[in-house]
């Protein structure tokens, strides 16, 4: 049997690792000391309960994310709505609405006041189309059309997917996400949360599948060196914290870490080198919300004119996100939680039975400062694929020529590419709204 080293134990270095564990012997080598990478809980002292050390939603029209939690028998740690339904408030206007989206392709959603974007004109929607047919040099900026579907809609969807500014984020990137989501009709959009925490839906059934199939899983080492043969270039060693690993003839190796880690390890390679912060500020009530309406049926809330912009309920711990936060830098970080929390009982006293406290309670920001790659045309062009020049390598990340941004379901299908790259078997994948 086979030998595959998965180096890196992100969400693309475990898909790689889940869907090759049936096939061949595998080993995964994560530098730190758990798993998950950016999609990861912990427990924080601070708080004294569990957080993620970053937020994410779901759609889905996410096959690959869905295919994988299926494999691993933990869809059921998920929660939504179970329609495609997403509550708003405008900071600035002082305006709650929700987004109700019909769940077929035609778009019904769009001529009902109470579903649609409050305050949008029909003709704005072309922005999409242009979108969806941006070429690649194009920003979002450039195929906007002004107006209320743009500012509260398509802009802060573009903010937070490509974790970058709508004047430099990538059209074509945004363009496809809206040919896997809008262009399909609510049934690719109802969103989805980690009920749980992410550990509980990404990470720990993934430990748990790969001891099933006797797969090794060392954390706290170290992949600092490949060794090449000559002629063939296929890798031959690996120089790992614990020491040297030999490869055998039928060996391989996914690399699996993030893109400067990559560069540094294989000589030659070009990806991404500038890159994007996302900041989470995470408060711990003294007692869960009691939300009305659309917020308690989906469970989060999708701000607009502030600096938060994603606000999830997670039983007594409010969790924001803030995108493309390098513009935030600067902020101090108790000025940026007294902001944020500022912001959210503007949007959530008007929406829960009780109204937040006055004063702000024990809060955490946390900082990742190097979250994504920067989603801009110049930043994508350097992504490769996961196919390299030696026979026994495959590249799998987010930032790797997926098509998508730096998701969770960019992760998880790079994982599969790289597996089906290096010749083994991989599975069509599939998800639906229920």
């Amino acid at each position: 049997m086979s030998h595959v080293h998965v180096i890196g134990g992100g969400l693309a270095g475990l898909s790689a690792a889940v869907e090759l564990a049936p096939q061949a012997q595998v080993t995964v080598y994560e530098a730190g000391p758990a798993c998950g990478g950016r999609a990861r809980s912990f427990h924080d002292r601070a708080l004294d309960t569990v957080i993620d050390n970053g937020n994410h939603l779901l759609l889905s029209a996410n096959p690959a994310t869905f295919r994988y939690l299926d494999r691993l028998g933990a869809r059921d740690t998920l929660q939504g709505p179970g329609a495609p339904i997403f509550p708003w408030h405008d900071l600035e206007a002082g305006l709650s609405w929700t987004l109700r989206l019909s769940p077929g392709r035609l778009p019904f959603w769009l001529l009902r006041r109470g579903s649609r974007v409050p305050g949008m004109r029909l003709g704005e929607v072309r922005a999409l189309f242009r979108l969806m047919k941006a070429g690649d040099q194009a920003s979002v900026a450039d195929c906007l059309l002004p107006g209320q579907f743009a500012r509260r809609l398509l802009e802060p969807l573009a903010v937070s997917g490509l974790n970058t500014g709508i004047d430099r984020g990538s059209a074509r990137l945004l363009g496809n996400i809206v040919r896997r989501t809008l262009a399909k009709g609510g049934q690719a959009c109802c969103p989805w949360m980690a009920a749980r925490g992410l550990s509980e839906s990404f990470v720990t059934p993934a430990l748990h599948y790969l001891e099933q199939f006797h797969a090794q899983v060392l954390t706290g080492t170290r992949v600092s060196a490949l060794a090449f043969e000559d002629g063939s270039g296929r890798v031959s060693a690996l120089e790992t914290s614990s020491g040297p690993v030999r490869l055998g003839a039928e060996d391989a190796v996914i690399l699996a870490v993030p893109s400067p880690v990559a560069v540094g390890l294989l000589p030659g390679l070009e990806g991404p080198d500038e890159f994007e912060s996302i900041a989470n500020a995470h408060y711990r009530l003294q007692q869960p919300l009691r939300p009305r309406g659309a917020l308690k049926q989906a469970g989060f809330l999708g701000l607009v004119g502030g600096v938060a912009e994603w606000v999830f309920l997670h039983d007594e711990v409010l969790s924001v996100t803030v995108s493309a936060a390098n513009r935030y830098a600067d902020w101090r970080q108790d000025e940026m939680l007294a902001h944020i929390w500022a912001e959210l009982h503007q949007a959530l006293d008007p929406l829960v039975e009780t109204p937040l406290p006055q004063d702000m309670p024990a809060a955490r920001l946390i900082r990742e400062k190097r979250a994504t790659f920067a989603a801009t045309p110049e930043q994508d062009k350097k992504r490769p694929g996961a196919k390299t020049a030696h026979p026994n390598l495959a590249l799998a990340g987010d930032w790797t020529d997926t098509g998508l941004p730096s998701t969770i379901e960019g992760a998880i299908q790079s994982g599969l590419v790289a597996v089906g790259a290096l010749g083994f078997r991989t599975a069509s994948a599939g998800a639906a709204c229920t």
